[in-house]
């Protein structure tokens, strides 16, 4: 995977920039940026996906801009849960927490995963 430049004018074309919303980077949906339970929307509550815009949270300086894959949920001591994303392009690996209109089943479905795709074989007897 390609390193991604660490700067970003402020005239990015990045939609996030948008005052309302922002159209997700995988399905193409229009996203309201205003998200229950959180203060700042950073992904897609439909598909999960995210982008990499951000070096560090909220700084907008990731010249990548390239889609972000959901590939796995952590949950605090507190009983909070985030999604982890792995930059498509570069690698680079970002943790986000869940809006209260993150689609369920999507959550479910990737927290399942590693449980469906155990790295040893898995026999019975």
């Amino acid at each position: 995977m390609s390193e991604c430049p660490t700067k970003i004018d402020k005239f990015s074309t990045y939609t996030h920039q948008s005052a309302r919303s922002f159209t997700c980077i995988h399905c193409g949906a229009p996203i309201p940026k205003r998200a229950p339970g959180t203060r700042h929307r950073n992904h897609c509550p439909h598909c999960l996906w995210s982008r990499h815009v951000d070096e560090h949270s909220g700084d907008r300086k990731s010249h990548c801009q390239q889609a972000m894959r959901p590939v796995a949920v952590t949950v605090s001591e507190k009983g909070e849960w985030s999604l982890i994303h792995r930059c498509t392009e570069c690698g680079y690996i970002r943790m986000n927490r869940i809006a209260g209109d993150d689609n369920e089943f999507q959550l479910l479905a990737i927290a399942a995963k590693p449980l469906t795709q155990p790295p040893f074989p898995m026999e019975l007897g």
